[in-house]
């Protein structure tokens, strides 16, 4: 009797033993397996902040390239418009040095010809106040060596040397519209006397002692002053006093002598 109850109760035991260690056994299976499940959780949500940090960082990354290609591109646009304008300009300047070239060329054919038209110009001036009456003669030889001397120097543009002849012809020309009273040396028959003389345009000259004495003309049929006889005083003097506007103007007669040939 005492025996059946010592193994019932050694039976219980066993049972509850059994019982606890099953119930421990389980209880640390859970804890082990809520500790891997936090471990995983943990795990799986580092795994997500570092794909989620990387997707980041590339999204990131991948704008700074969107915005560098957009520049690059945009750049490499502007740079070939740019091309095409200095190839534009390029073009235009080699075309303007290339139409300065032609100019310059035709500017030196021109620089010897017109050298050349000047001086044959210059000559028929030459020729014309030594083949005229012979007024201002030292005025006018002085004005006409210094338009030879600039027509002749290499460093004197055709512009200058053009302006400097057109403006001796200018006052050769202006000779013929006025009338003048000047003093002078000529020569009478081999004499050398002071005298004022009148010059009447280009037409005729006119002289006449400071007393009044004597009085002449320059005759173009023999090329020379000559005297004229006295009653031609009174007629040239009036004329030199009307020239000087020292008496009103009017008609007078006045021998103009012969026409050369």
């Amino acid at each position: 009797m005492h025996l059946r109850k010592h193994l019932l109760a050694a039976g219980v035991m066993s049972i509850l033993l059994a019982g606890w260690l099953a119930a421990s056994s389980a209880q640390t299976e859970g804890q082990n397996s809520a500790q891997n499940a936090r471990q995983d959780t943990e795990q799986a949500i580092d795994t997500r902040q570092g794909t989620q940090q990387r997707q980041d960082e590339w999204s990131e990354e991948k704008a700074d390239l969107v915005r560098r290609f957009r520049s690059a591109t945009a750049g490499v646009k502007w740079l070939g418009e740019r091309k095409a304008e200095e190839t534009a300009q390029a073009q235009a300047l080699d075309d303007r040095v290339a139409e300065l070239e032609r100019r310059l060329d035709e500017a030196d054919r021109l620089e010897g010809s017109m050298q050349d038209t000047l001086m044959v110009i210059f000559h028929r001036l030459e020729e014309s106040v030594v083949a005229g009456l012979p007024f201002l003669p030292e005025e006018r030889n002085l004005r006409l060596a210094s338009v030879q001397d600039e027509l002749v120097r290499p460093d004197v543009t055709s512009a200058e040397k053009l302006r400097r002849l057109l403006e001796a012809l200018q006052v050769e020309a202006g000779y013929a519209s006025n009338v003048e009273v000047y003093q002078d040396m000529i020569e009478i028959d081999g004499e050398q006397i002071h005298a004022d003389v009148l010059r009447i345009g280009r037409v005729a000259l006119f002289w006449r002692t400071p007393d009044g004495d004597r009085v002449g003309n320059f005759d173009p049929a023999v090329d020379r002053w000559i005297e004229l006889p006295g009653r031609a005083k009174r007629r040239i003097g009036l004329a030199m006093e009307m020239a000087s506007k020292m008496r009103p103007m009017e008609l007078i007669d006045l021998p103009l002598g012969r026409i050369g040939q």
